[in-house]
């Protein structure tokens, strides 16, 4: 049994917990391995090691309810968890996409329609502005418990906290009551319970949350405020002091996507505001930042910096991040600030105070997709050699333009597809993805429309 939570005002042990120390078996800390899992990753991103579940094809991590030794790793009747989650995506509401699904953070059983199947949910919405606890019992009845607004940006650490019963629930973030609602009346029946439970994504592995997780912790009973404010005590410093975890402070620039003379998905000035422009001006192959120079403005940092070398006339991207990272991993992506001139002098505000590094990407574009390489490296995670990195047919540029997520393939999400089931004799019968519909015919042939 794991001990209590060494933060004075939790008590309870909790039923398991999954700190992701095992990123290759993916064992809880009750050394509980998975009913099955794909396409995740580990990596030493928030207090240490987290799971990452954002993928272009279905992803999922599946644990069981009851262990084979009875144990249970999950109650949905009553009990309480919390977790510690961070969105690759920033919600509409902070100028960013959201996860543009129902993303899941906890889900048992499955959603329909009709509420026929069972389910009991954590999500939040396709624009990442809401948090939600709703239920399913498989009964025809549907209820949403819980609605909680959210602002998150990108890469930026979350506590969120569910506490359930029969007579209240209640949701906490960032160590604080969020909203509370009725108790639970009904839950999923043990034939559902039987799946397991999914987190970060449902059960087909596609309403992905898009993001990495990190400190799940269950309880069998509902947990206080002081509980659960003492479980976002214990951990809070390693999520925002490490170092790792301040490239949440800095967001993209919005930018004036162009078609002529080529396609440009992002471009323009961006935050780049121009002071002055020099007249003596070294022209070079190579590209470089002088003349920096950086300052308080209120609660955030200003840098002005002079643009050298280059060709004139020719725009080089600018780029920032807190954590100096050129890998591959989207949890670690920079945010384009603009697009600067030669021999200019600019100055970009509203950096973080903590750490924070610049550096310029040139207009190179190998794979004419509208990105440029240095996008494609540093923001995008996407391939400069391919132009379409999903394999869907969609240029990478034009999805950043409209909003989806380059490295996703769109063809290959049931729901974001249109798919048409004929009969014997080439009749439309069906229509499912996008729209769901069937079809049937009256005595003369003539197509007609079913109740769902």
């Amino acid at each position: 049994m794991l001990p209590p939570i060494a933060g004075g005002g939790l008590t309870n042990a909790p039923l398991d917990s999954w700190s992701f120390n095992d990123t290759n078996n993916w064992t809880s800390d009750n050394s509980n391995a998975p009913a099955s899992f794909s396409n995740i990753t580990g990596g030493w991103f928030g207090d240490g090691t987290s799971m990452t579940l954002n993928s272009t094809n279905p992803a999922w991590l599946n644990y069981r309810i009851v262990e084979p030794t009875g144990a249970t790793n999950l109650t949905v009747d009553q009990g309480s968890f919390f977790l510690w989650f961070s969105p690759t995506w920033a919600g509409t509401n902070e100028s960013g996409n959201g996860p543009g699904v129902w993303g899941r953070l906890l889900e048992v059983g499955a959603y329909t329609s009709d509420a026929s199947f069972g389910w009991w949910s954590l999500y939040c919405d396709p624009a990442g502005a809401n948090l939600y606890f709703s239920v399913q019992p498989g009964d025809g009845s549907s209820t949403t418990y819980l609605t909680a607004p959210i602002q998150w940006t990108s890469n930026s650490w979350h506590f969120v906290a569910l506490t359930y019963c029969a007579t209240n629930t209640a949701m906490y973030l960032d160590g604080l009551l969020a909203t509370n609602g009725p108790g639970l009346s009904n839950w999923p029946g043990t034939n559902i319970l039987a799946g397991g439970f999914y987190m970060g994504s449902d059960s087909n592995g596609v309403n992905q949350a898009a993001g990495s997780f990190d400190d799940l912790y269950t309880y069998n009973v509902p947990l206080g405020a002081s509980a659960i404010r003492s479980g976002y005590n214990e951990f809070w410093a390693d999520y925002y002091l490490t170092p790792w975890n301040f490239m949440a402070n800095i967001v993209s620039a919005p930018s004036s996507p162009s078609t002529t003379p080529t396609f440009n998905a992002v471009t323009g000035s961006g935050f780049l505001t121009a002071v002055t422009t020099n007249t003596s001006c070294i022209t070079s192959s190579n590209v470089w930042i002088t003349n920096i120079l950086a300052f308080a403005v209120g609660t955030n940092m200003a840098v002005q910096f002079t643009i050298a070398g280059g060709s004139n006339a020719i725009p080089y991207d600018v780029f920032a991040n807190s954590v100096l990272d050129f890998s591959s991993n989207t949890n670690l992506s920079w945010a384009w600030m603009g697009q600067g001139y030669q021999c200019v002098t600019y100055i970009l505000t509203n950096l973080p105070t903590s750490a924070c590094f610049i550096i310029l990407g040139t207009p190179q574009d190998s794979d004419s997709d509208g990105l440029t390489d240095a996008y494609e490296r540093l923001v995008s995670k996407t391939d400069p050699n391919n132009p379409n990195s999903s394999g869907d047919g969609m240029l990478d540029g034009w999805k950043v333009l409209w909003g989806m997520n380059p490295l996703i393939n769109n063809s290959a999400q049931p729901g974001e597809r249109a798919n048409y089931l004929y009969d014997g004799i080439s009749r439309l019968k069906n229509d499912s993805g996008i729209i769901n519909e069937a079809f049937g015919f009256d005595a003369q042939g003539n197509i007609q429309l079913d109740q769902p």
